[in-house]
C-alpha cells in the first residue's frame, strides 16, 4: 500500500535519529523544511527533554511543573528509543530562510522537528560568522 500523501519519512534519517535515540550519540546535520534550511547538532530524545526540562528548572510554580511534565517526557523517550522515530531533535539550531540572518543566533537554541516534513539533509553543519571561536 502506498501513502499517497507525500508524507512518507526518509529511511536513512529515521535511522540517524533512532541510533541517536538509543545510543545517545551527537550528530552535526542540516536539513531542508519547507524552503528553510535548519542547521544543528542532531540529539537524542532524551537529551532534549533533559535540556529543555533544565532550561525551566529555576523558574516560577508553573515553569515548575512544565519541567516535572519534561522529565515524565524524557523518561517515556528512553523507553520508547527502539520504536518508530517520528520527530527529530536537535540542539545548537539556526534557522536560515532565504539570504536572511540566521534566526536566533544566540543561545543554545532548542529545535524539534516532525521527520515526515523534512525535505531533505546533509551531514555537518552550516558554519557562519558567528560559529567561529576566536
Amino acid at each position: 500500500m502506498s501513502n499517497s500523501s507525500g508524507h512518507n519519512k526518509d529511511n536513512i534519517l529515521e535511522f540517524l535519529v533512532q541510533a541517536a535515540n538509543k545510543h545517545d550519540f551527537n550528530l552535526d546535520i542540516t536539513l531542508n523544511v519547507k524552503g528553510a534550511v535548519i542547521t544543528g547538532t542532531l540529539v537524542s530524545a532524551k537529551e532534549y527533554f533533559s535540556t529543555l526540562s533544565s532550561t525551566l528548572e529555576g523558574g516560577n510554580d508553573i515553569a515548575q511543573m512544565l519541567s516535572e511534565e519534561l522529565d515524565q517526557a524524557e523518561e517515556i523517550a528512553q523507553k520508547n528509543d527502539d520504536t518508530e522515530a517520528n520527530f527529530l531533535h536537535m540542539k545548537d539550531a539556526k534557522v536560515y530562510c532565504g539570504d536572511s540572518k540566521p534566526t536566533p543566533s544566540k543561545g543554545q537554541i532548542l529545535w524539534r522537528g516532525k521527520l515526515s516534513e523534512i525535505d531533505g539533509f546533509f551531514l555537518g553543519r552550516i558554519l557562519d560568522g558567528s560559529d567561529q571561536e576566536t
